[in-house]
């Protein structure tokens, strides 16, 4: 016995069966809505691709619609923190005689056989795969299962690697740079005799513009293992334990490592570029770390859902409010090294999920970031 299917329902699950095996959207919950499917993906050529089984009958309509669709883009914009979100939205039960006017940023198909997937411009164009992994002639019973059988393929295999992503693993090199921040800031205060004389936090390798542009380079790693005092080591430590560990987690001991201590150059170029005074602590890198947590945060907020909005960003706004509103903290550090973190994750890449177009894009702009902080130091 077959099972009856709507053609607008077979053409549905055609379309998501081919969005979510082959083009690896994945499938958002929108609230309120009824016989009609929402996917998104980060980096495709639409981030957000909405299939509409809803009858369109007339201009009116179809203009509500459009303005209904640009209301829920903009809730995930708010929620997302997105500048800019693409829709492409197809409709496959729209009355021809309805004249399609869209609005910025959503682009409008009208399909209403799977001979319009494959005949149509302008898909073929954007997904020129769609003609020749398209379901075609499967139907009623046989249609479902094939659908199914391979979204739960696809999304099995998804799980795996998700799992093999976020499975706790050893933590040891920052475990590493806790003890070599505590033993040489002892260093410094047993040795050197203070934790707050200039001359002392000088000679064990604070850093500064005067100082770099003698070429003492090496000042921009030295600085971060030095604290002023046992409340500022205790704060970064304790810090560093806390987004150290996920990050090296994440991304693994190597890109955890060159993370860390890019984040401290840029940090340290970026003070320099704007202050002559010393600088020291672990803050910088720190805030790199956090940086890299809000890149891995942002590429997995579909798995994540509200953690990017909720508790990555408020952390790092509130860590960037105190260091305004408290004196001798230097934000300039620490938004320099911010921004290297996430631009030095990015280029990276993250295990197991690496996007070359990302990882391309993240070498080219962390190289003209760095250039410009150098620019900043050395020539101004």
């Amino acid at each position: 016995m077959d099972l009856t299917v709507r053609k607008e329902d077979q053409i549905l699950m055609s379309l998501v069966h081919y969005f979510v095996t082959k083009e690896n959207y994945a499938p958002i919950y929108v609230h309120g809505v009824k016989d009609e499917i929402w996917l998104e993906k980060l980096d495709g050529p639409y981030r957000v691709i909405r299939i509409n089984s809803n009858r369109i009958f007339n201009e009116e309509q179809f203009v509500f619609d459009q303005y209904k669709i640009k209301d829920i883009l903009g809730q995930i914009k708010k929620k997302t923190m997105s500048m800019h979100i693409n829709a492409l939205n197809i409709n496959l039960n729209e009355d021809e005689s309805v004249k399609e006017d869209s609005l910025k940023n959503i682009d409008n198909i009208s399909i209403k056989t799977i001979e319009d997937i494959t005949d149509n411009k302008m898909l073929l164009e954007i997904f020129p795969n769609i003609k020749d992994n398209i379901i075609k002639d499967a139907s009623g019973l046989e249609l479902i299962f094939n659908v199914t059988k391979d979204i739960n393929e696809k999304t099995n295999s998804d799980n795996q690697r998700f799992e093999k992503i976020f499975a706790p693993k050893k933590i040891y090199m920052t475990y590493i740079i806790i003890a070599l921040c505590i033993l040489w800031t002892l260093a410094m205060g047993l040795i050197g005799g203070s934790f707050n004389d200039l001359n002392v936090i000088a000679k064990f390798g604070a850093t500064s513009k005067s100082l770099l542009r003698i070429g003492q380079v090496y000042r921009l790693i030295t600085y971060t293992f030095l604290h002023a005092g046992f409340v500022h080591l205790l704060c970064n430590m304790y810090s560093l334990y806390i987004v150290g560990s996920q990050i090296e987690a994440k991304f693994g001991k190597i890109r955890f490592l060159l993370i860390y201590f890019i984040s401290g150059i840029c940090g340290g170029l970026l003070s320099a570029g704007f202050t002559n005074s010393l600088t020291l602590g672990a803050s910088g890198a720190i805030f790199g770390v956090l940086g890299a947590m809000l890149y891995f945060g942002m590429r997995f907020r579909l798995y994540l859902k509200d953690s990017v909005t909720k508790r990555i960003i408020p952390v790092i706004l509130i860590n960037l409010a105190i260091g305004f509103m408290i004196p001798n903290i230097d934000n300039a550090c620490h938004i320099g090294g911010l921004i290297g973190g996430f631009l030095t994750a990015m280029a990276l890449g993250i295990p197991e999920n690496e996007k070359k177009s990302d990882t391309i894009n993240g070498i080219i702009m962390l190289t003209i970031y760095i250039l410009f902080l150098c620019y900043l130091v050395f020539f101004m």
